[in-house]
């Protein structure tokens, strides 16, 4: 099992460390880190991880995995790698986003007529592209493509694609390995429980 996972500046690192750790575990499975160019990429804070291809070597996946984060926004104006995700969404058993990866998804056409989900704060800059049906949940497939929400989502998304590919089991298998059963402290985790002022602040921070 091929999985491919793009990598550009300022992604958000849970966005590609939770999937990631939780699509190694598949059996059989071999994760390859793609960017651009073949060399490190930083998230917004610093962290390098490096990408051992660059998308000139990589024209094949079963699954293609794109994480989010504020540099999605320079590769929507990059037609060379709209144009990689395109070719590889063609070869692909599934192809799933994380957060604001889902923008990069839509801009290579592939979310046209597709529901799908994407960052409580990326949702408007979603529907600005024709044609797509914006879900309020944490993970969303619509035929062979898997979008999910913000940052922690992605190993929701992960979890379930582990349930399609390898089955229930193994799917609770890994989840318990990674003991996955989140009690946080607040049930703020979502826009509809939060007060608009704080919505508003962060809004205001960007």
């Amino acid at each position: 099992m091929k999985i491919v996972i793009l990598l550009f500046d300022n992604f958000t690192a849970l966005d590609v460390v939770g999937p990631y750790d939780v699509l190694n575990k598949l059996p059989n499975s071999e994760i390859y880190l793609v960017g651009l160019e073949k060399k490190e990429y930083k998230d917004i804070y610093g962290l390098k991880i490096l990408a051992a291809y660059s998308i000139d070597e990589i024209s094949q996946a079963d699954i293609l995995l794109v994480p989010g984060g504020g540099g999605i926004d320079n590769l929507l104006k990059n037609k060379k790698i709209t144009d990689w995700v395109r070719d590889i969404d063609n070869t692909t058993k599934w192809t799933v986003s994380v957060c604001s990866g889902s923008l990069l998804l839509a801009q290579a056409g592939l979310l046209n007529g597709k529901n799908c989900t994407t960052h409580w704060m990326r949702k408007d800059q979603l529907r600005n592209y024709n044609n797509v049906t914006i879900k309020d949940e944490r993970y969303v497939q619509d035929g062979n493509i898997i979008t999910s929400a913000g940052v922690s989502a992605g190993i929701d998304m992960a979890i379930y694609l582990i349930s399609l590919l390898a089955g229930e089991q193994t799917a609770k298998m890994i989840q318990l390995a990674i003991e996955y059963d989140p009690k946080p402290p607040f049930d703020c985790g979502s826009p509809d429980k939060m007060p608009k002022e704080i919505i508003d602040r962060m809004k205001n921070k960007k």
